[in-house]
């Protein structure tokens, strides 16, 4: 007599399951279920969420609801509970009668405060590996996907030209002494003096000169600018608060105002003449760098339009810089400086030079995540856990990584930062 089906329709016949290979079954799906089911933050990961939140709401009735501000500093505003920042300086006399500085300095506010309150949500343990007392359960990246693609980012082309736009969103992450670049476009920016390229100068005619400048004395000012560049921005010692001696060496002595200006601000820094204009330096009582220095840009040369025998040496780079709090510390903070540059190129037959050095023109410079304090001689990167000390940061959002635009002029004041 043939066998009955099973009651149960979800179950195979038995003759071809045995029990204990069905019970297994069972047993292996239902701890699949529980283990990819949705799980409840932590009391500590809901205690950091509303623990930012609330930063953010004070910061937004401190600043009238969160709606735009005007330009400049308002000192009786509350301070914001992230305030990267960035600050403007006096545009000042140059080599030869231009305009040789102009810095301002950004800052992060409310924005990334909400954004944070995403990342406690989506990743509790990274997150609060942020907050000081070793609440997290550890540090690095987010997971395993996240750290894959940390070691596994494809290196960008170089910058021949200006960008059309920002860079895209990079993959999130939180940086740490270990990935001091995730969550940053600057992940997959070339490094060091190597990312700073030299091009190739040609010139067609008798004398192979470009307009009047002999192809050799063009060659040499493209390699001072980026001499001066890696002296002034990639130098260790530079950046932990020593003097530029190579940097100041690469300057014409013939430009002694200049050099005598620079030299001035080095010894007494003021808000007027700041050595941070020109020069990355930070306070190595406060900071410590992690990792190398990520940087992106282009250099250029183009005739002086209407003077024969002058061509004019074009860098345009930003510089990513991880630091962490000097003697010890898990949470990493980023800041990020703009240069731009221009030497004079000149024809030793008709202008006055001196081989093996260069005349700066004109310097430009944007700084992201400073505390917007005048006239300290040093960047001052805020970190998440930092209790605000400078002027309150205002203005629309920027982003620090977008190349597509000039360095933009503004009254006075620190501006606000949507990323680093």
């Amino acid at each position: 007599m043939p066998e009955q089906p099973s009651e149960d329709p979800t179950r195979p016949e038995l003759s071809s399951l045995p029990d204990d290979v069905w019970d297994k079954f069972v047993e292996d799906s239902e701890r699949d279920i529980r283990a990819s089911a949705p799980k409840e933050p932590s009391a500590r990961a809901r205690m950091v969420t509303e623990r930012l939140r609330a930063m953010d709401e004070a910061q937004a009735r401190a600043g009238g609801g969160g709606g735009k501000r005007r330009w400049g500093r308002n000192k009786s505003a509350a301070p914001p509970a992230r305030p990267e920042g960035w600050r403007t300086g006096p545009a000042q006399r140059g080599v030869n009668g231009r305009a040789p500085r102009r810095r301002r300095g950004w800052s992060i506010v409310g924005v990334l405060v909400a954004a944070a309150v995403a990342v406690v949500a989506v990743n509790p343990s990274g997150a609060l590996s942020w907050l000081p007392g070793g609440l997290g359960e550890g540090s690095g990246t987010s997971d395993g996907a996240n750290a894959a693609s940390a070691d596994s980012v494809v290196p960008l082309a170089p910058e021949t030209a200006r960008p059309s736009g920002a860079p895209s969103a990079a993959p999130a992450g939180v940086p740490t002494r270990e990935r001091p670049f995730a969550g940053s476009p600057a992940a997959r920016w070339g490094s060091g003096a190597d990312a700073i390229r030299l091009p190739k100068v040609e010139a067609k005619g008798k004398g192979a000169a470009v307009n009047g400048v002999p192809v050799a004395d063009v060659e040499a000012a493209l390699e001072g600018a980026k001499e001066f560049l890696v002296a002034s921005n990639l130098d260790r010692a530079v950046l932990m608060g020593a003097e530029p001696k190579k940097a100041l060496a690469l300057i014409d002595p013939l430009a002694a105002d200049y050099l005598s200006e620079v030299r001035a601000g080095l010894r007494k820094p003021t808000g007027k003449n700041d050595p941070t204009w020109t020069f990355s330096r930070f306070d190595p009582a406060e900071v410590e760098p992690v990792g190398d220095v990520r940087v992106r840009g282009r250099l250029t040369f183009e005739p002086v339009r209407g003077t024969a025998g002058k061509v004019v040496v074009k860098a345009d780079y930003t510089f990513v810089y991880a630091v962490a709090p000097a003697g010890g510390g898990d949470e990493v903070t980023r800041s990020i400086v703009r240069r731009m540059l221009e030497v004079d190129a000149a024809d030793p037959a008709r202008f006055q030079v001196t081989d093996g050095h260069i005349r700066p023109l004109a310097v430009e410079s944007e700084i992201f995540n400073d505390d917007c304090r005048d006239g300290d001689g040093v960047i001052r990167p805020q970190f998440f856990t930092d209790r605000p000390h400078g002027p309150a940061p205002t203005g629309e959002a920027r982003d620090p990584y977008d190349r597509s635009q000039g360095i933009r002029e503004a009254d006075q004041g620190c501006g606000t930062v949507s990323r680093t």
